[in-house]
Protein backbone atom coordinates (compact mmCIF):
# COMPACT_ATOMS: atom_id res chain seq x y z
CA UNK A 1 0.00 0.00 0.00
CA UNK A 2 1.25 3.04 -1.16
CA UNK A 3 1.59 5.61 1.73
CA UNK A 4 -0.07 8.99 1.93
CA UNK A 5 1.71 11.73 1.36
CA UNK A 6 0.46 15.36 3.41
CA UNK A 7 0.46 18.48 1.41
CA UNK A 8 2.27 21.12 2.51
CA UNK A 9 0.81 24.72 3.66
CA UNK A 10 3.15 27.53 4.15
CA UNK A 11 3.58 28.63 7.62
CA UNK A 12 1.43 31.83 9.42
CA UNK A 13 4.97 33.34 9.57
CA UNK A 14 5.60 33.50 6.19
CA UNK A 15 2.04 34.64 5.25
CA UNK A 16 2.12 37.45 8.01
CA UNK A 17 5.09 38.29 6.01
CA UNK A 18 3.65 38.53 2.63
CA UNK A 19 0.55 40.13 3.50
CA UNK A 20 2.87 42.72 5.38
CA UNK A 21 4.85 42.94 2.02
CA UNK A 22 1.06 43.57 -0.06
CA UNK A 23 0.24 46.31 2.40
CA UNK A 24 3.52 48.24 2.31
CA UNK A 25 4.62 47.63 -1.55
CA UNK A 26 3.35 49.59 -4.75
CA UNK A 27 1.71 48.32 -6.98
CA UNK A 28 4.38 48.44 -9.50
CA UNK A 29 6.86 46.76 -7.39
CA UNK A 30 7.25 42.74 -7.09
CA UNK A 31 6.90 40.52 -3.61
CA UNK A 32 8.89 37.65 -3.56
CA UNK A 33 8.09 34.51 -1.79
CA UNK A 34 10.21 34.63 1.08
CA UNK A 35 13.74 32.59 1.72
CA UNK A 36 12.04 30.11 3.72
CA UNK A 37 9.51 29.02 1.23
CA UNK A 38 11.45 29.62 -2.01
CA UNK A 39 13.42 26.69 -0.20
CA UNK A 40 9.83 24.62 -0.83
CA UNK A 41 10.01 25.24 -4.70
CA UNK A 42 11.53 22.67 -6.94
CA UNK A 43 10.83 20.09 -9.54
CA UNK A 44 8.09 17.81 -9.02
CA UNK A 45 6.14 20.68 -6.86
CA UNK A 46 2.95 22.14 -7.94
CA UNK A 47 2.40 25.55 -5.71
CA UNK A 48 -1.25 27.05 -5.61
CA UNK A 49 -2.18 30.44 -4.27
CA UNK A 50 -5.63 30.31 -3.16
CA UNK A 51 -7.95 32.13 -0.13
CA UNK A 52 -7.46 30.86 3.57
CA UNK A 53 -10.80 29.37 3.10
CA UNK A 54 -10.52 27.29 0.41
CA UNK A 55 -11.79 23.62 1.92
CA UNK A 56 -10.36 21.39 -0.44
CA UNK A 57 -9.58 18.04 1.83
CA UNK A 58 -6.68 16.37 2.77
CA UNK A 59 -8.01 13.03 1.06
CA UNK A 60 -8.71 15.30 -2.23
CA UNK A 61 -5.13 16.80 -2.03
CA UNK A 62 -3.46 13.39 -1.66
CA UNK A 63 -5.52 11.76 -4.31
CA UNK A 64 -4.17 14.65 -6.75
CA UNK A 65 -0.28 13.38 -5.50
CA UNK A 66 -0.98 9.80 -5.91
CA UNK A 67 -1.66 10.13 -9.35
CA UNK A 68 -0.19 12.65 -10.41
CA UNK A 69 3.25 12.49 -8.83
CA UNK A 70 3.41 16.03 -8.08
CA UNK A 71 3.79 17.52 -4.77
CA UNK A 72 1.30 20.11 -3.66
CA UNK A 73 2.25 23.52 -1.70
CA UNK A 74 -0.42 26.16 -0.66
CA UNK A 75 0.08 29.66 -0.10
CA UNK A 76 -2.95 30.29 1.57
CA UNK A 77 -4.33 34.71 1.63
CA UNK A 78 -7.07 35.57 3.18
CA UNK A 79 -9.51 36.71 0.20
CA UNK A 80 -9.46 36.65 -3.70
CA UNK A 81 -8.63 40.44 -3.09
CA UNK A 82 -5.46 39.15 -1.77
CA UNK A 83 -4.60 36.66 -4.41
CA UNK A 84 -5.21 39.23 -6.95
CA UNK A 85 -2.68 41.60 -5.17
CA UNK A 86 -0.49 39.06 -4.71
CA UNK A 87 0.03 37.59 -8.62
CA UNK A 88 -0.23 41.71 -9.28
CA UNK A 89 3.29 42.27 -6.97
CA UNK A 90 5.03 39.39 -8.64
CA UNK A 91 3.87 39.65 -12.13
CA UNK A 92 6.85 38.34 -13.85
CA UNK A 93 8.68 37.39 -11.15
CA UNK A 94 6.45 34.42 -9.14
CA UNK A 95 6.99 30.81 -8.34
CA UNK A 96 3.57 30.17 -8.60
CA UNK A 97 2.22 27.95 -10.64
CA UNK A 98 -1.81 27.86 -10.25
CA UNK A 99 -4.30 30.27 -8.78
CA UNK A 100 -7.74 29.11 -7.35
CA UNK A 101 -10.39 31.77 -6.03
CA UNK A 102 -10.48 34.45 -8.34
CA UNK A 103 -13.98 34.68 -9.22
CA UNK A 104 -15.89 36.69 -12.33
CA UNK A 105 -15.81 40.40 -10.29
CA UNK A 106 -11.44 40.08 -10.32
CA UNK A 107 -10.78 37.53 -13.08
CA UNK A 108 -10.88 40.91 -15.58
CA UNK A 109 -8.51 42.40 -13.74
CA UNK A 110 -6.22 40.03 -13.47
CA UNK A 111 -6.19 39.27 -17.91
CA UNK A 112 -6.12 43.25 -18.48
CA UNK A 113 -2.48 42.80 -16.01
CA UNK A 114 -1.54 39.58 -18.58
CA UNK A 115 -1.14 37.82 -15.19
CA UNK A 116 -2.94 34.76 -16.53
CA UNK A 117 -1.60 31.57 -19.23
CA UNK A 118 -3.65 30.28 -21.46
CA UNK A 119 -4.91 26.43 -21.28
CA UNK A 120 -6.38 24.24 -23.82
CA UNK A 121 -9.20 22.53 -21.48
CA UNK A 122 -12.07 20.47 -22.08
CA UNK A 123 -14.96 22.48 -20.45
CA UNK A 124 -18.14 20.48 -22.49
CA UNK A 125 -19.32 19.08 -19.25
CA UNK A 126 -19.90 22.21 -17.42
CA UNK A 127 -23.83 23.10 -16.87
CA UNK A 128 -25.91 25.41 -19.15
CA UNK A 129 -28.76 27.05 -18.57
CA UNK A 130 -32.08 24.96 -18.08
CA UNK A 131 -30.32 21.56 -17.31
CA UNK A 132 -32.88 21.47 -14.23
CA UNK A 133 -35.07 23.94 -12.79
CA UNK A 134 -33.21 24.36 -9.16
CA UNK A 135 -30.30 25.83 -11.80
CA UNK A 136 -31.93 27.46 -14.44
CA UNK A 137 -30.12 30.65 -14.22
CA UNK A 138 -26.88 29.01 -13.33
CA UNK A 139 -24.58 29.01 -16.32
CA UNK A 140 -21.01 29.00 -14.94
CA UNK A 141 -19.49 29.80 -18.71
CA UNK A 142 -21.60 32.61 -18.74
CA UNK A 143 -19.34 35.40 -17.40
CA UNK A 144 -16.18 34.25 -19.20
CA UNK A 145 -15.71 31.09 -21.73
CA UNK A 146 -12.31 31.70 -22.57
CA UNK A 147 -8.80 30.06 -22.25
CA UNK A 148 -7.37 31.85 -19.30
CA UNK A 149 -9.53 30.75 -16.47
CA UNK A 150 -12.16 27.43 -15.86
CA UNK A 151 -14.39 27.46 -13.15
CA UNK A 152 -14.88 24.82 -10.71
CA UNK A 153 -17.59 26.07 -8.23
CA UNK A 154 -20.25 29.25 -8.24
CA UNK A 155 -23.33 30.47 -6.12
CA UNK A 156 -25.24 33.27 -5.70
CA UNK A 157 -23.77 35.99 -3.49
CA UNK A 158 -27.09 37.72 -1.57
CA UNK A 159 -27.95 38.48 1.74
CA UNK A 160 -28.55 36.33 5.16
CA UNK A 161 -30.82 36.90 7.61
CA UNK A 162 -31.29 35.48 11.09
CA UNK A 163 -34.76 34.07 11.69
CA UNK A 164 -34.95 34.33 15.28
CA UNK A 165 -33.61 37.79 15.81
CA UNK A 166 -35.84 39.01 12.64
CA UNK A 167 -39.10 37.76 13.17
CA UNK A 168 -41.77 40.49 12.94
CA UNK A 169 -42.18 41.59 16.35
CA UNK A 170 -38.67 43.23 17.47
CA UNK A 171 -37.52 43.25 13.67
CA UNK A 172 -39.30 43.03 10.54
CA UNK A 173 -38.01 41.68 7.33
CA UNK A 174 -36.73 44.19 5.61
CA UNK A 175 -38.08 44.53 1.47
CA UNK A 176 -35.59 46.69 0.19
CA UNK A 177 -32.14 47.86 0.96
CA UNK A 178 -33.19 51.57 2.32
CA UNK A 179 -35.15 49.68 5.47
CA UNK A 180 -31.67 48.94 6.62
CA UNK A 181 -30.17 52.76 7.01
CA UNK A 182 -33.58 52.78 9.79
CA UNK A 183 -32.83 53.35 13.21
CA UNK A 184 -34.22 49.38 14.13
CA UNK A 185 -31.38 48.49 11.95
CA UNK A 186 -28.79 50.48 13.85
CA UNK A 187 -25.25 48.55 14.26
CA UNK A 188 -27.26 45.21 13.37
CA UNK A 189 -25.67 44.82 9.78
CA UNK A 190 -22.49 43.29 8.79
CA UNK A 191 -20.99 43.93 5.36
CA UNK A 192 -17.56 42.95 4.41
CA UNK A 193 -15.53 44.93 2.24
CA UNK A 194 -15.46 45.08 -1.72
CA UNK A 195 -11.55 45.96 -1.71
CA UNK A 196 -10.56 42.76 0.05
CA UNK A 197 -13.20 40.46 0.02
CA UNK A 198 -14.82 38.64 -3.38
CA UNK A 199 -18.48 38.32 -1.33
CA UNK A 200 -18.40 41.92 -0.37
CA UNK A 201 -17.08 42.89 -4.01
CA UNK A 202 -20.20 41.11 -5.25
CA UNK A 203 -22.95 42.67 -2.99
CA UNK A 204 -21.02 45.89 -3.77
CA UNK A 205 -21.69 45.21 -7.46
CA UNK A 206 -25.15 44.41 -6.77
CA UNK A 207 -26.37 47.39 -5.22
CA UNK A 208 -24.97 49.45 -8.53
CA UNK A 209 -27.39 47.59 -10.34
CA UNK A 210 -30.22 47.90 -7.69
CA UNK A 211 -29.68 51.56 -7.03
CA UNK A 212 -29.58 52.08 -11.46
CA UNK A 213 -25.85 53.63 -11.83
CA UNK A 214 -26.21 54.58 -14.81
CA UNK A 215 -28.71 57.15 -14.56
CA UNK A 216 -27.20 59.26 -12.15
CA UNK A 217 -23.87 58.11 -12.00
CA UNK A 218 -24.19 56.39 -8.80
CA UNK A 219 -25.59 59.16 -6.90
CA UNK A 220 -27.94 57.17 -4.92
CA UNK A 221 -25.58 54.12 -4.39
CA UNK A 222 -23.07 56.56 -2.60
CA UNK A 223 -25.69 57.97 -0.40
CA UNK A 224 -27.22 54.88 1.01
CA UNK A 225 -23.52 53.63 1.41
CA UNK A 226 -22.86 56.52 3.40
CA UNK A 227 -26.41 56.30 5.60
CA UNK A 228 -25.46 52.93 5.87
CA UNK A 229 -22.26 53.99 7.61
CA UNK A 230 -24.28 56.92 9.79
CA UNK A 231 -26.29 53.89 10.86
CA UNK A 232 -23.21 52.14 12.11
CA UNK A 233 -22.85 49.06 9.94
CA UNK A 234 -19.96 46.39 10.68
CA UNK A 235 -17.89 46.65 7.58
CA UNK A 236 -15.41 43.95 7.93
CA UNK A 237 -11.90 42.73 5.95
CA UNK A 238 -13.66 39.82 4.90
CA UNK A 239 -16.73 37.23 4.63
CA UNK A 240 -15.25 35.15 7.78
CA UNK A 241 -15.32 38.28 10.10
CA UNK A 242 -18.57 39.62 9.17
CA UNK A 243 -20.10 35.62 9.05
CA UNK A 244 -18.17 34.01 11.77
CA UNK A 245 -17.59 37.07 14.13
CA UNK A 246 -20.72 39.52 13.91
CA UNK A 247 -23.46 37.17 11.92
CA UNK A 248 -25.97 36.28 14.85
CA UNK A 249 -27.97 33.21 12.14
CA UNK A 250 -24.77 31.00 11.36
CA UNK A 251 -22.35 28.71 13.13
CA UNK A 252 -19.97 31.64 14.20
CA UNK A 253 -21.40 31.52 17.76
CA UNK A 254 -19.32 28.43 18.35
CA UNK A 255 -16.27 29.73 17.17
CA UNK A 256 -13.81 31.67 18.93
CA UNK A 257 -13.91 35.53 19.32
CA UNK A 258 -17.69 35.63 18.39
CA UNK A 259 -19.75 38.98 18.76
CA UNK A 260 -22.44 38.47 17.51
CA UNK A 261 -24.23 41.81 16.84
CA UNK A 262 -25.11 41.60 13.15
CA UNK A 263 -28.67 40.27 12.12
CA UNK A 264 -27.91 40.08 8.70
CA UNK A 265 -24.46 39.77 6.71
CA UNK A 266 -23.62 39.15 2.95
CA UNK A 267 -22.71 34.95 2.42
CA UNK A 268 -25.23 32.79 -0.56
CA UNK A 269 -28.07 31.98 -1.07
CA UNK A 270 -27.40 28.56 -0.34
CA UNK A 271 -25.62 28.84 3.34
CA UNK A 272 -28.43 28.58 5.23
CA UNK A 273 -28.64 24.89 3.35
CA UNK A 274 -25.24 24.68 4.46
CA UNK A 275 -26.29 25.29 8.19
CA UNK A 276 -28.74 23.18 7.84
CA UNK A 277 -27.06 20.40 6.30
CA UNK A 278 -24.45 20.42 9.32
CA UNK A 279 -26.93 20.71 12.12
CA UNK A 280 -29.37 18.45 11.18
CA UNK A 281 -31.55 19.93 8.98
CA UNK A 282 -32.50 22.73 11.31
CA UNK A 283 -31.59 26.74 10.80
CA UNK A 284 -32.30 29.49 11.98
CA UNK A 285 -30.67 31.29 8.93
CA UNK A 286 -32.67 32.65 5.43
CA UNK A 287 -31.56 34.55 2.39
CA UNK A 288 -33.17 37.82 2.24
CA UNK A 289 -34.04 37.95 -1.72
CA UNK A 290 -34.76 41.39 -1.97
CA UNK A 291 -34.62 42.15 -6.31
CA UNK A 292 -31.19 43.36 -7.16
CA UNK A 293 -29.60 42.57 -4.28
CA UNK A 294 -27.80 39.44 -5.38
CA UNK A 295 -25.21 38.49 -7.84
CA UNK A 296 -24.13 35.02 -9.69
CA UNK A 297 -20.24 33.96 -8.75
CA UNK A 298 -18.48 31.86 -10.56
CA UNK A 299 -14.92 31.16 -9.28
CA UNK A 300 -11.92 29.85 -11.71
CA UNK A 301 -8.40 28.00 -11.38
CA UNK A 302 -5.88 29.63 -13.70
CA UNK A 303 -2.65 28.62 -14.42
CA UNK A 304 -0.40 31.80 -13.44
CA UNK A 305 2.05 33.43 -15.85
CA UNK A 306 5.70 32.05 -15.55
CA UNK A 307 4.69 29.12 -13.93
CA UNK A 308 4.53 25.79 -14.50
CA UNK A 309 1.43 25.47 -17.00
CA UNK A 310 1.59 21.36 -17.27
CA UNK A 311 1.41 21.25 -13.63
CA UNK A 312 -1.58 23.70 -13.42
CA UNK A 313 -2.99 21.87 -15.99
CA UNK A 314 -3.08 18.42 -14.56
CA UNK A 315 -4.69 20.14 -11.23
CA UNK A 316 -7.34 22.02 -13.09
CA UNK A 317 -8.42 18.52 -15.04
CA UNK A 318 -8.70 17.26 -11.66
CA UNK A 319 -10.69 19.52 -9.91
CA UNK A 320 -13.18 19.42 -12.78
CA UNK A 321 -13.38 15.68 -13.11
CA UNK A 322 -16.89 14.59 -11.73
CA UNK A 323 -15.54 12.97 -9.25
CA UNK A 324 -14.12 15.90 -7.44
CA UNK A 325 -16.01 18.02 -8.80
CA UNK A 326 -19.28 16.47 -7.56
CA UNK A 327 -18.14 17.20 -4.27
CA UNK A 328 -17.67 21.20 -4.30
CA UNK A 329 -21.09 21.24 -1.66
CA UNK A 330 -19.23 19.09 0.56
CA UNK A 331 -15.67 20.34 -0.05
CA UNK A 332 -16.00 24.03 -0.70
CA UNK A 333 -19.38 24.41 0.33
CA UNK A 334 -20.45 25.34 -3.49
CA UNK A 335 -22.25 24.56 -6.15
CA UNK A 336 -20.80 21.82 -8.59
CA UNK A 337 -19.90 23.45 -12.71
CA UNK A 338 -20.66 20.22 -13.79
CA UNK A 339 -24.44 19.34 -15.80
CA UNK A 340 -26.95 17.95 -13.97
CA UNK A 341 -25.64 18.10 -10.27
CA UNK A 342 -27.45 20.55 -8.17
CA UNK A 343 -26.97 20.54 -4.24
CA UNK A 344 -27.85 17.65 -1.93
CA UNK A 345 -30.79 16.85 -0.88
CA UNK A 346 -30.10 15.32 2.98
CA UNK A 347 -30.71 17.28 6.07
CA UNK A 348 -32.40 20.10 4.35
CA UNK A 349 -29.09 21.50 2.33
CA UNK A 350 -31.13 22.12 -0.89
CA UNK A 351 -34.45 22.72 0.17
CA UNK A 352 -32.84 25.60 2.74
CA UNK A 353 -31.00 27.02 -0.48
CA UNK A 354 -32.98 29.50 -2.43
CA UNK A 355 -32.36 30.47 -6.45
CA UNK A 356 -32.82 34.05 -5.82
CA UNK A 357 -35.94 35.36 -8.66
CA UNK A 358 -34.47 38.92 -10.08
CA UNK A 359 -30.40 38.90 -9.23
CA UNK A 360 -28.82 41.79 -10.23
CA UNK A 361 -26.50 41.62 -13.18
CA UNK A 362 -23.45 43.55 -14.65
CA UNK A 363 -21.24 42.59 -17.72
CA UNK A 364 -17.85 42.09 -16.80
CA UNK A 365 -16.49 44.67 -19.47
CA UNK A 366 -18.36 46.77 -17.05
CA UNK A 367 -16.67 45.47 -14.13
CA UNK A 368 -13.09 46.12 -15.84
CA UNK A 369 -13.87 49.30 -17.14
CA UNK A 370 -15.51 50.91 -13.88
CA UNK A 371 -14.49 48.87 -10.68
CA UNK A 372 -11.37 51.34 -9.96
CA UNK A 373 -14.06 54.25 -10.00
CA UNK A 374 -16.70 51.75 -7.80
CA UNK A 375 -14.20 51.11 -5.06
CA UNK A 376 -13.27 55.28 -4.92
CA UNK A 377 -16.89 55.82 -5.18
CA UNK A 378 -17.74 53.61 -2.25
CA UNK A 379 -14.66 54.67 -0.30
CA UNK A 380 -15.79 58.26 -0.57
CA UNK A 381 -19.31 57.19 0.72
CA UNK A 382 -18.05 55.17 3.85
CA UNK A 383 -15.32 57.46 4.75
CA UNK A 384 -18.03 60.29 4.54
CA UNK A 385 -20.87 58.88 6.21
CA UNK A 386 -21.89 58.93 9.58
Amino acid sequence: MATRKKHKTLTKPNLILIATLLVTAPLSGCVMLNEASSEDLQDGELVIVTYDVLALSEDMISGFEESSGLNVTMLKLDDAGSILDYLIQNRGNTNVDLAIGLDNTYLQTAIEFDLLEELDLNKSGMSAPGSFPGRSSMDPLEPYDGPLAVPYDMGYICLNYDTEAVDGENLSVPTSLEDLTGPEWRGKVALPSPVSSSPGRGFMLASLDYFDWQSDDGLQFSNWWSDMVANDVVITSGWTEAYETHYTGGYGEWTEGYIGDAHITVSYCHSPGVESYYNGNWTKSATLDIPKTSLFQVEYASAVSGGNALYAKKFIEYLISPEVNSMMPYENLMYSVLDGLDLPEEDGYRSNSQIPAAPASIPMEDIDDHMEAWLDQWNSAVTSGG
